[in-house]
């Protein structure tokens, strides 16, 4: 059939773009919650990414990490500023290192993270990427290393956050899913 291609390729847009919106609006929602120390936040958004990493794939994970980080600097009045990228260098970092932990999961073995893991990772990557572009295009000062320590502290407990909740929502999914006769609408989250 010459549509079925076309069709399967617009639903697989349509999931995408549903995933984006939401991880933006995750972002923008995270991004007015006060914070005690300035730019460090739980990354919500990221649980978003993690699923979709793990139910669609790593291209899937990339797009809508670029789609939010566009989406949400275009709703925060963000877009081309320092934290836009800072925001860009972060998703970039992280959807590397989740494409380098799929590859774990592929290969099996010890060298296969679940949600926790990968998030983990994720956030380790992302927090480094936004440090080492800041150290270089914003505050190239040695007083900023002191921050690391702190920063990759953050992550580890930011990662772990996420990482938890993930799992516990693609448990949720798995279960919803299971329950559901076949060909019946998923809910909220897309498939």
């Amino acid at each position: 059939m010459p549509g079925t291609a076309e069709a399967a390729s617009a639903l697989r847009d349509a999931r995408l773009a549903r995933f984006a919106a939401l991880a933006a609006a995750v972002h923008v929602l995270e991004a007015g919650l006060p914070s005690p120390v300035p730019g460090i936040k739980p990354g919500l958004a990221n649980i978003v990414t993690l699923i979709v990493l793990l139910r669609h794939g790593w291209r899937a994970a990339v797009v809508v990490t670029l789609l939010r980080v566009v989406l949400s600097g275009l709703v925060l009045g963000t877009l081309f500023a320092p934290t836009f990228w800072l925001s860009l260098a972060g998703g970039l970092a992280a959807v590397a290192a989740l494409g380098l932990g799929a590859l774990g999961r592929r290969a099996g073995g010890w060298l296969a993270p679940g949600p926790v893991g990968l998030s983990v990772l994720a956030a380790c990557a992302h927090i480094q990427a936004q440090f080492w572009l800041a150290w270089s295009w914003f505050i190239p000062h040695p007083g900023l290393l002191g921050l690391l320590p702190l920063l990759q502290g953050a992550a580890l407990a930011a990662g772990l956050l996420t990482g938890l909740l993930a799992a516990r929502i693609l448990e949720a999914m798995q279960r919803k899913a299971a329950a559901l006769p076949a060909g019946s609408p998923g809910g909220i989250l897309p498939p």
